[in-house]
């Protein structure tokens, strides 16, 4: 029969064509899964290999006198190889880790579940357990034999000499989702840095994982590294970091703000590194640590005085009168005043009818003292003529914009740039701001003449004021404050090394520099004079609180004529600024230059100490007694589970 005449031949062409093709298809994929497919090369190697992690020791921390603050000690991981792992007596592996029935399978269950673990794998080992201590390691490491498919790794767990700067220092805690998602770096059960230092220098302090390749039997069991470990990666130490605080300075700020509101910053005007950074209230750092982790983060979360914020760089408070020195030196600058302009002033600003509401003192009065008594009126005054002078302005939106302008080149409204995580900008309004909320376009300078005063809608951080008191220490200039002063092998961003100009004369800074001393030999601050040998240069604030007491606020450095140090004190409640802020800075200026309280002062700093200034809505029984006591400052401790208020 001729073959073109048979039915059956193009079927034949077509069942041979459909074979070829299922044939390609079939080679394709085992091309795909052997060859590109990463996940299939695992499978395999994971028969003959374990790949065994090796972490790096996370690095130390250092005070700038070289007193270590933070460092590691060994803690061990379980993990488990579900395809190799036989039956074994559970009962006695709970036992051996001292956790039950019902822990063990929900472990179990949450190392399985994809969604918690999308690296999950039966042919790898997995992590079940995390931070063994090292007795509980020593049990199961006797007994391993008898649980095949359990290994241990070893890791490093954070602890601390000190159980000071909890805010500052950070935290660190197990690796999420997103983290894993936005930095193949990270693996389930890795810890990461989730506030504080530990967060923002997260990748100085991990360093780099390596890698030892063992080699597996026909069973799984392993018979020693593959190729006498010639593909093994050494683990790399995270870099060391030397900070800028003095350890003693800090423990001694945070004693005196036990069972306060508020902040402590100390900045040394020549560098920007912060010497001192108090969040009130804190907690011990070596409670965020170990199993206990979870129980004592949520205490945190649940206490009404929020001690997980840190209020010196996420804080946002009127200035008050510390403000004022920075409206002197634009009014002068700009040519609205002169050394010798006098304003009146009689107990208040006479044309809105004495407000703001002022002391009383002689009048009328000089810029230099206007800031040595405080005085609202002259600023006041000031602000008015600048923002109504049509000589120099075509309007008030011109003249505001250059005044809101001159407050950010020294350092208000927006991030200084700390090396810290959830700065606050504060708010300097602009001009569109109050067209806005006044809605309309021809507002004047008295609709807003409490930002003169450092009042209305001016707001500030207390990192931003202290950064302001070593700009006027420097005369004009200062560098981006910041808490880390050397990285071990790497190095700072210049941003901490660029100094930063506000665009005033030197000559005007002099002017103001001499009001703020007079305010401490003769004005608002009297409380904080240290000897005609020490010439201390202050400016008090009480700033208005609309939710209970005043705020009170202390900003000044020392010594005059060379600056070694800049201080803002703030005190949420704490009502007049020379009540409590001002013995405060006293007392941390004292601590800073002689190391120790002077003999007559003594007495005040037991006062300041023991004084309790909470707000009444959370105190449900009495008012809590301090905790800190006066001879654990600065002592290596082993307490943990304190926090400064309860």
């Amino acid at each position: 029969m001729n073959s073109n005449n048979n039915p059956y031949s193009s079927r034949r062409y077509i069942i041979v064509g459909i074979i070829v093709v299922v044939a390609i298809i079939y080679i394709i994929q085992l091309f795909s899964l052997q060859i590109l497919n990463p996940k299939y090369r695992e499978f395999a190697d994971s028969n003959a290999f374990y790949n065994r992690t090796l972490y790096p020791s996370r690095g130390s921390i250092y005070d700038r006198n070289g007193k270590m603050l933070v460092y590691n000690q060994p803690t061990y991981d379980v993990m488990m190889t579900v395809r190799e792992m036989g039956k074994f007596d559970t009962l006695d592996f709970c036992e051996t880790l001292n956790i039950n029935m019902a822990t063990y399978h929900r472990l179990e269950a949450d190392m399985k579940d994809k969604k918690k673990n999308r690296g999950y794998t039966s042919y790898t080992p997995q992590l079940f357990m995390s931070q063994l201590d090292v007795e509980a390691y020593g049990v199961l490491q006797e007994k391993l034999y008898k649980f095949p498919g359990i290994y241990i790794q070893s890791r490093t767990e954070r602890q601390y000499n000190y159980p000071n700067m909890g805010l500052l220092l950070g935290y660190i805690a197990e690796v999420d989702q997103r983290k894993m998602d936005e930095d193949p770096y990270y693996k389930r059960g890795d810890y990461v840095g989730k506030s504080g230092i530990e967060l923002s220098h997260e990748k100085d302090l991990r360093g780099e994982k390596g890698v030892e390749v063992l080699l597996r039997d026909a069973r799984g069991r392993i018979q020693g590294k593959y190729q006498n470990g010639e593909h093994d990666r050494s683990a790399v130490s995270g870099k060391d970091l030397k900070l800028g605080i003095d350890i003693d300075l800090q423990a001694y700020g945070e004693y005196l703000m036990q069972n306060k509101i508020g902040s402590i910053v100390m900045i040394e005007p020549k560098t920007g590194e912060i010497l001192c950074m108090v969040a009130a209230p804190s907690y011990d750092p070596a409670i965020l640590t170990g199993k206990d982790f979870s129980t004592n983060y949520l205490q945190l979360v649940r206490n009404p005085y929020k001690p997980l914020i840190n209020r010196a760089i996420a804080g946002n408070y009127p200035p008050g009168s510390t403000f004022k020195p920075s409206q002197g030196l634009v009014f002068l600058q700009e040519g609205i005043i002169k050394e010798d302009t006098r304003f009146s002033c009689y107990h208040g600003y006479p044309p809105l009818g004495g407000r703001p509401a002022c002391h009383g003192h002689a009048s009328p009065l000089s810029l230099q003292y206007a800031l040595a008594t405080s005085c609202n009126s002259f600023f006041s005054y000031g602000l008015n003529y600048m923002l109504n002078n049509r000589q120099k302005y075509s309007n008030t939106a011109e003249a505001f914009e250059v005044w809101k302008n001159y407050m950010v080149a020294m350092g208000f409204g927006y991030k200084l740039g700390v090396d810290l995580p959830s700065e606050s900008r504060g708010f300097i309004p602009n001009s569109k701001f109050y067209t806005k909320v006044l809605g309309r376009q021809n507002w004047n300078a008295h609709n807003i003449i409490s930002i003169a005063i450092g009042q209305g809608e001016v707001l500030t951080t207390p990192l931003q004021i202290a950064n302001f008191a070593a700009l006027i220490a420097n005369r004009g200039y200062f560098y981006a404050p910041h808490v880390v002063q050397e990285i071990k092998g790497g190095q700072l961003d210049t941003i901490y090394t660029n100094r930063r100009e506000s665009g005033i004369d030197r000559g005007y800074y002099e002017l103001t520099v001499n009001g703020m001393a007079d305010a401490v030999t003769s004005g608002t601050c009297r409380g904080t004079y240290l000897g005609p040998e020490l010439t201390v240069c202050g400016k008090t604030g009480t700033a208005e609180n609309p939710h209970g007491d005043d705020h009170s606020l202390f900003m000044g450095f020392a010594p005059k004529d060379d600056p070694q140090v800049a201080i803002v004190v703030v005190v949420e409640n704490g009502r007049f600024g020379a009540t409590n802020a001002v013995p405060i800075g006293k007392l941390m200026f004292e601590k800073f230059f002689y190391g120790e309280v002077l003999p007559g002062d003594q007495y005040l700093e037991d006062m300041i100490a023991n004084r309790v200034i909470l707000p009444n809505v959370y105190i449900k029984n009495s008012r809590p007694k301090p905790i800190i006591r006066k001879d654990s400052i600065s002592q290596n401790s082993d307490s943990t589970k304190v926090i400064a208020i309860n």
